[in-house]
């Protein structure tokens, strides 16, 4: 199973220097590894493979000397970064011609400043390793750690990114773990998201969402508007530029933080979870409720519940959202409704419920694993994740 640990890193002020003059240089060769394959392809009708591009860097780092200030394998890593971004936009485009992308096509994008934010060791302990409360990179030296919790595995690669003003850290790592799936749940649960409350489980439990950037909007408006008066590519424009992005950072923390002690709450307390299948791209589409989508972070949920739950021998299930809001729980009769209607009321066997928590219901019947209809009981709120501990549940 592989997993990945994140931690935060204090580099002093030369060392920073170096890790941001690391980054431009990767920058750089990525700029020019996609400027190869686009004028090559422009005049020979093909563009160079990934081998031949990494065969090549050495008469690249041979031309221009400030390659050699970064570790060889970084640049290697660069070399196969950008062969991925070929790859994907070749399956984009193929999927586009088969029909089965609506989407932009996309084509691998020069990396302006600022754009490119992360480098990477592929291999541990070839150009990086950790030491007592200290992570040796070479090229840059050894920077202060700290590992709010022990490596459980095999590293294989460190990913050094960069968050705004933060530096952190990325450890990709093998476990030996074999993890043995229950067959038999005996407390499945299905879970239905929405925008009125976050999620409603089947047995009627609510949690309420946290709309931390619908708490942050009037802050990010005043910083927003400070920044489009600051006259572009100055000192002052740039300053401003990275307040607002602290802010925006800020959003996102809090919103991973809560994600992350939810799904923790709810693979301690159920064998199996079923989520309906969503295309949230498409929902996004609806500019009326696409910031709420966005702040309510659904797939960050799933995501996040399905690797804890596969880690602790339990179940993550997706079922197809088709009807689930308009079908009875109870005998399947078909209650179209609007968005404003919160009530389910079936005129064929006179179930009266909460829509979401009939969705939910449905939920769990399609993933096989339902019960059948009881009376209606009286709905409960879930206990909200505790505030507090970073590491909680991580």
């Amino acid at each position: 199973m592989k997993r990945a640990y994140k931690y935060r890193i204090y580099p002093n002020r030369e060392q920073e220097e170096k890790l941001a003059k690391t980054l431009n240089t990767c920058r750089i060769l990525y700029n020019h590894m996609l400027a190869e394959r686009r004028d090559k392809y422009g005049n020979d009708g093909r563009s160079p493979s990934f081998y031949e591009q990494k065969r090549g860097l050495v008469n690249t780092k041979n031309t221009n000397h400030y390659l050699q200030d970064v570790h060889s394998q970084v640049l290697q890593d660069v070399t196969l970064r950008i062969d991925r971004a070929f790859n994907a936009f070749f399956d984009r485009a193929r999927k586009k011609k088969e029909g089965k992308w609506n989407g932009k096509v996309g084509y691998p994008r020069f990396k302006g400043r600022n754009r490119y934010d992360s480098f990477t060791y592929p291999q541990y302990e070839n150009g990086c390793k950790l030491t007592t409360g200290k992570l040796f990179l070479s090229k840059i030296g050894s920077i202060r750690i700290v590992q709010h919790r022990p490596i459980e595995g095999t590293v294989k690669t460190c990913t050094i990114r960069r968050d705004v003003d933060r530096w952190y850290a990325c450890f990709s790592v093998e476990t030996p773990v074999t993890v043995v799936e229950t067959k038999h749940p005996k407390n499945p649960v299905g879970v239905d998201v929405g925008l009125k409350s976050l999620i409603t489980l089947s047995n009627g439990e609510k949690i309420e969402p946290p709309k931390y950037l619908r708490k942050m909007q009037k802050r990010l408006r005043r910083e927003q508007r400070r920044l489009s008066r600051k006259r572009k590519s100055s000192n002052n424009r740039d300053k401003q530029r990275i307040k607002v992005a602290r802010l925006h950072r800020k959003v996102r923390l809090q919103r991973t933080d809560f994600n992350h002690k939810l799904s923790h709450t709810l693979v301690n307390r159920f064998d199996l979870i079923a989520f309906e299948r969503l295309s949230i791209k498409n929902m996004i589409q609806n500019h009326h409720l696409a910031k709420s989508i966005a702040d309510a972070s659904w797939y960050q949920l799933q995501t996040f519940t399905s690797y804890k739950a596969e880690y602790a021998g339990k179940s993550v299930r997706f079922a197809e959202s088709r009807d689930t809001t308009t079908e009875c729980s109870r005998c399947g009769f078909p209650v179209p409704k609007n968005l404003s209607e919160r009530m389910h009321l079936c005129p064929n066997c006179e179930l009266m419920k909460d829509r979401d928590w009939n969705s939910a219901v449905n939920i769990l019947n399609r993933v096989g694993w339902g019960t059948p209809e009881s009376t209606p009981a009286k709905i409960e709120p879930l206990p909200l994740p505790q505030k507090g501990g970073g590491k909680f549940g991580r």
